[in-house]
């Protein structure tokens, strides 16, 4: 017994000691970490990877708290543990980045789900965020517009550490949009703005340019903004051609093209009723 009371009084046995319990409370740390965010994530990347990633974790804090209860015992063996430690993380550097990307998405104000956004090229809503990915429902590409292609793209979170992230829906769930409709020069050009005004207004109703404007003085309220003008306007301008009107106007982030499809026939019916004081312009080429 005396034996026994000796050797744990000992300096290398009670460290010895303090050293297995600190690792053992360490691994159990981890697998109670581990189990918590496994079970909360859906994707079996992000399991996998997760899972990965908190036993490295607790390796590392183990041999942390080896080198720190051992260190007049160790001499140069602490730089070399620094050194490889410093070599996992290099190797592990995409991970570590993509983790420090879901912590700013998370607490930044990147973009949430349900956002229509631009990351890396690639055009989307955002249906899922994880912990290194973040899955978009892409939309463009072979097809014309904001129409879904079908492709689900995942994209590692690092990327908003490399370039800039486009967010169409967030702070201010609205675009400006404009159409350019060509006007023959015979026509009636003061007729044509105000068949095209009247388009305007029948199409953007009063409601969502004052939906509109609440969102816009909460973004002014938030950041360095200037005021800007709401209200549907249309522009002309002389071509060598036509007649140029553009029109512009406030659409929801995820209403743009049915929008241009309302406002198109709404013009094309009021021109057809003029009675032919507004027609269309368009080009002819005369090949010899």
């Amino acid at each position: 017994m005396s034996d026994l009371l000796q050797w744990l009084t000992a300096p290398l046995a009670s460290k010895s000691l303090a050293a297995l319990l600190g690792i053992t409370a360490i691994l159990l740390i981890a697998r109670l970490v581990q189990t918590s965010l496994v079970r909360r994530l859906k994707d079996p990347d992000s399991r996998y990877y997760t899972r990965k990633l908190v036993t490295l974790g607790g390796w590392l804090a183990s041999i942390l708290l080896l080198t720190v209860v051992f260190r007049d015992r160790l001499g140069g063996l602490t730089v070399a543990i620094g050194v490889a430690s410093a070599g996992i993380a290099f190797a592990l550097q995409e991970v570590i980045g993509s983790i420090a990307g879901w912590i700013a998405i998370s607490f930044g104000n990147f973009y949430s789900p349900g956002d229509r956004v631009q990351l890396g090229g690639i055009r989307g809503d955002v249906i899922d965020i994880g912990i290194l990915r973040t899955t978009l429902m892409e939309l463009g590409q072979w097809v014309d517009s904001d129409l879904y292609t079908g492709r689900v793209v995942r994209i590692a979170n690092s990327f908003v550490f490399k370039q800039p992230v486009f967010n169409y829906s967030g702070d201010f769930p609205f675009l400006w949009d404009e159409i350019r409709i060509p006007v023959r020069h015979d026509s009636d050009h003061r007729l044509a703005r105000r068949l095209l005004e009247e388009a305007l207004r029948e199409v953007c109703s009063e409601e969502l340019v004052n939906d509109a404007r609440q969102a816009w003085q909460q973004l002014v309220r938030r950041y360095l903004l200037e005021n800007a003008s709401l209200e549907p306007m249309v522009s002309l301008v002389i071509t060598d051609n036509w007649l140029e009107f553009t029109l512009r106007y406030l659409v929801d982030v995820k209403q743009r093209r049915a929008t241009r499809d309302r406002l198109s026939m709404r013009i094309l019916d009021a021109f057809s009723a003029s009675g032919g004081r507004v027609g269309l312009g368009s080009t002819t080429v005369q090949l010899v």
